[in-house]
Formats: structure tokens, sequence, C-alpha cells
């Protein structure tokens, strides 16, 4: 099916919406909320969920309905890689039965992953569903809920090959300064314990005009850092014949004026070529971070996943990766207990794991998964041995994780400010946010900052969004040392865990900030929340017109 055959049911479906609101404009449009369950690639197609339902006259509910799951709308995006995803699926649809009760016209969306493999069976075993969707149609969520509203009954729709790209689609972004920018989807690889190519097909790439259309028209909103999305970045090109593509791309990323940060995930060992390695390290903006996913340490293991690399290759791209990038921080994904893993196996991967001193690893227990080779293997491990295993190679990991992020203190770091997130130590009031590695960092203001003449900074909540126009992140003159979500700010290292570092402060004076396009962005943006002027920054707008759509936001005057 085609985005042009499409329209007519989407323009069908907005105009029903339209009439409704007409007839009774005293009703407050129909709110909603998306709830991601799963990877970077989920969260990003959340952001298109929201996108297409703000189009159709949705609005965002509240963070206390969210918190609350009070919405018309709850969408559930969810997962299907690990065995706990169905579980954490019917978990979320039970405790909404009794929400969806005592809410009349309330309607539950279930999308993703999960939705593609289990169709039907959802609404069978929770019959308050009212839409089902899966991951090559995220464009009908809209049409099917107006058709389960008229229709009164569920609709479950699934198409077995891509419909629309994705990122033709609108786009609701969680974040001003931070964007997912998908190059490609779907996989051409067969791992045996994988069920993603079942579930999200071949890979199908976009052009790269396209890609850098996009990431140009984030950077005119007020982003700095982009990540490119893919489920193997490094084998991006091969469907139009260029396998030196993807090096090209981040190059041409570099070029971007206003773009700071470039990150990437997930590359594949096997495809993972020098070209990349030479790009990352010659091109200012892409960050020396790395997500290279090991699985197993052991060769026969990884000949058994279909994996086609063996340890000594891997830990070659690695050595590589330091001798261009000596501060790089590299993290990986590793399976325990897969189907035959042998004791010495596990020690093979204990062995890569040491010698690759990872500064993160994703460690998971393997479960099998329906539809995949591995789960009809022999010699399926028993719990508690995958769990003994499962414990040691944590134990390495955080020992490991530890050390490198010791040799972090002392180091002075320039760290992008999050939103929504920091921490309060007594009386040391932190806030949080990644330096170029991508390493998480807690930071403190200094102790007798203030946010405005004779107001402390403990008279605001700085971990919060502003509770009104007089928060003094929105000011026109921001206060010295007082940093908002998107703005940059030098620090030094004092303290180090495994998996965070910690930045107290050592001297006197405010906090080193940069202003930055994305901190004035999230300010706009947060004015324009509380009443106070349009918001010119946002990401959320819809696809242009025209015979080849890119999913871009509408660019507005500056």
């Amino acid at each position: 099916m085609s985005t042009t055959a499409l329209t007519p049911a989407l323009s069908d479906a907005a105009a029903t919406d339209t009439v409704v609101r007409d007839e009774a404009p005293e009703q407050h449009p129909r709110t909603y909320m998306v709830r991601t369950l799963g990877c970077q690639m989920n969260v990003h197609d959340s952001e298109h969920m929201a996108g297409m339902l703000e189009e159709a006259g949705y609005t965002r509910a509240s963070s206390e309905d969210e918190a609350a799951s009070s919405a018309d709308v709850v969408v559930i995006n969810t997962c299907a890689v690990r065995e706990n995803a169905a579980n954490k699926l019917y978990g979320n649809l039970g405790q909404l039965a009794g929400i969806k009760a005592a809410r009349p016209g309330m309607q539950i969306a279930v999308g993703g992953c999960l939705a593609q493999k289990d169709r039907g069976d959802i609404v069978a075993k929770a019959p308050w569903v009212d839409v089902v969707f899966g991951t090559h149609n995220l464009d009908a969520l809209p049409v099917l809920l107006e058709r389960a509203r008229h229709n009164e009954a569920a609709q479950v729709e699934i198409a077995e090959s891509l419909q629309v790209f994705p990122s033709t689609l609108p786009t609701k972004r969680e974040s001003v300064y931070a964007g997912w920018v998908s190059i490609s989807v779907g996989c051409n690889n067969t791992c045996t314990f994988c069920i993603v190519p079942h579930l999200r097909g071949k890979e199908r790439d976009r052009r790269p005009g396209e890609i850098l259309a996009e990431v140009e028209a984030l950077v005119a909103a007020g982003a700095i850092e982009v990540t490119l999305l893919g489920q193997n970045v490094n084998s991006y090109g091969v469907e139009f014949g260029d396998r030196g593509a993807f090096a090209k791309l981040l190059r041409a990323c570099g070029r971007i004026e206003g773009l700071e940060r470039v990150r990437f995930t997930s590359p594949h060992p096997a495809a993972f070529t020098d070209d990349v390695i030479a790009a990352m390290a010659e091109t200012p903006n892409v960050m020396p971070q790395l997500h290279m996913p090991l699985q197993s340490g052991s060769d026969r293991i990884l000949r058994a996943m279909r994996r086609s690399y063996r340890s000594e290759k891997f830990l070659g791209i690695l050595e590589r990766v330091r001798a261009a990038m000596p501060d790089a921080a590299i993290t990986t994904d590793i399976i325990v207990g897969f189907p035959g893993e042998t004791e010495e196996d596990f020690l093979e991967t204990m062995r890569v794991v040491e010698a690759s001193r990872f500064s993160s690893a994703f460690s998971f227990q393997y479960s099998p998964r329906p539809g995949t080779p591995a789960a009809t293997m022999d010699d399926q491990l028993p719990k508690e041995v995958v769990q003994e295993r499962f414990e040691r190679l944590l134990a390495l990991q955080e020992r490991i994780g530890a050390e490198e992020a010791d040799k972090q203190v002392g180091r002075t770091l320039e760290v992008l400010v999050a939103e929504g997130s920091g921490r309060k130590d007594g009386a040391m009031h932190r806030l949080s946010g990644r330096a170029a590695d991508n390493r998480l960092v807690h930071f403190a203001l200094s102790d007798d900052a203030v946010v405005a003449p004779g107001a402390p900074l403990s008279d605001v909540d700085l971990t919060q969004a502003p509770l009104g126009l007089d928060d003094p992140r929105l000011s026109d003159e921001v206060p010295a040392g007082l940093p908002r979500p998107g703005d940059m700010v030098t620090v030094t290292v004092t303290h180090a865990a495994p998996h965070h570092l910690i930045a107290d402060r050592v001297t006197s004076g405010p906090l080193a900030v940069r202003r930055t396009r994305s901190g004035d962005a999230w300010a706009a943006r947060e004015k324009a929340r509380l009443g106070g002027g349009g918001d010119e920054h946002s990401h959320g707008t819809a696809a242009p017109s025209g015979p080849v759509s890119l999913g871009l936001p509408t660019l507005r005057a500056r």
C-alpha cells in the first residue's frame, strides 16, 4: 500500500474529528499518552505516534494524568525482544482495565513489535483493547482509533511489509535539544536469538539527502545533538549500492553548522569498517562513544548465534577505535546462557569482557523467543545455571566499570544539561547531563548560588519543569551560573561510580555555563506551555506536502 492510498482515510478521520468538535465546541480535545516499552527505535516510533495523534486533533495528557494513566487514548508501544515483554504488556493492560471501566469513552491501543507478533491474540486475552497495529503501519493509528469508536468494536490491522517510511510521518519530539533520526529500518542479519528481522522486515535505507535535510531541520529548530538510528547502522547504503555510505554520512553531519554532537546506534561488528573509525576520529562533532554489541565471547557460541565475527575480530575493532580515539567510551550488549553454552564458553565471554574494558554493558539472560531458531535448539540451560553466570558477569563488569570511571576523576568535561533529571544530596544541589562520551554526570551548583536577587537556590526545584513564567530559567537575563536544559556546563569530575560521575564544586563562584540555542529553544517551549508566547522551536509539526515527504518540522521565521 502506498502513502497516497492512505491519504483519503486519514482525511476522512480528520474530517470526522472536526465535525464532532464543531457540533460540540464546548468539549475539550481528546487527550492521549504513549507508553514506550523497548529500545531507542521504539522511543522514536512513539514520537511519530504522538505526532500523528496531535495532527489528528488530540492533545497530550498532563503529567499528572499520564502518571495516573488517565487519558482518553492510551497507546502502548511494545517490545518483543525478551521473554518478559509479554508480561510487561499484559501487566500494563491489566492495570488499564479498571481505569477504562471507570472512564467512558477511553480507548487503549497496542502497537510495536509484540503487536506485530501476537496480532489478534492481544484482543483475545485483553478484550478491552480497542486497537492493535504493527511496526509496518504506524500511520494507521488515528484512522483505527476513529474506526473503533465508530464501529464500537476492536480494530486489528497488521501489515506484512512497510507501508510508509516512519520518518515521513509527523513527529512530536520529546526533547528540543536532542533528537533521533532514523537512517534505516529493518535488518538483513539472521541472528538465531533475534526476532527483530521477522517483526521489522528487511533493511530499508533512506537516501542521504533526506536524512541530512531532517538533521538540518532539527538543528534549525534548536537541537544541538542528533542520534542516527538503525538496527545495523554500518550496513547503511547496501540497498542503494554504496558500502561506504555510513562513513560519508557521518562526515556530512560534521558539515552541518550548529550541530555540536552526533551519535549513532547500533553497529554490528561484522560490518564495522575502518572508514567509519576514521570518520569518527576526523569529524569533530561525532562523539567519542561507541555501542558495539558483543553478545558472546565464545567463538563456538557466536557461530551458533550466526554472528559472523569472532572474538579476536571484535577485540581488534576496539583496539583500532581506541588507537584513533583514546578517550572513547565503549558499551556493549551480552547474552548469558545461550543454548548449549558451557562453562568454558562462558569463561571466554568473561575473558573478552575483561580485555574490552567496557564503560558499561547491557547484560541479559537468554530467553527463547518463539519463531527464532534458538528457541528450538537442544541444550536449553537451567535457570539456576544462567542466573549464577549472569551474577558473575555483572560483578566483573561492575568492577571494570568502576575502574574505568575512576580514570575520569580530575578530568574537565563539557556536559549537555538534561531535562527533568538531577540528584539532591543533603545541601548539595545537583543537576544531570551527558558528557561527550555519553557518560552520565551529576554536577553541583555552588552552595551560595542564587536564582534571583534575594532568592536562594533552594527556592526553585531545578529538576522539574517551570511552574510559572517567573521561573528564573525563563528570564531574558538568566542568572549567572544557572543552567537550563540544553545549555552546556564545564565541570571537573570529583567522584566516580560504575554508572555515573559526580562533579561537586571545588571552587567558589558561579558554575561555568555556555548558553546555547538549545537552551533558548527549551525556554521558548516552556514559555509557550505556560501561556507566555508562541513556541518557535516546535519539533512536532506535520510532514510537508509534496511528491517527496521527509517528515520534517516546518521551519518558521526566527
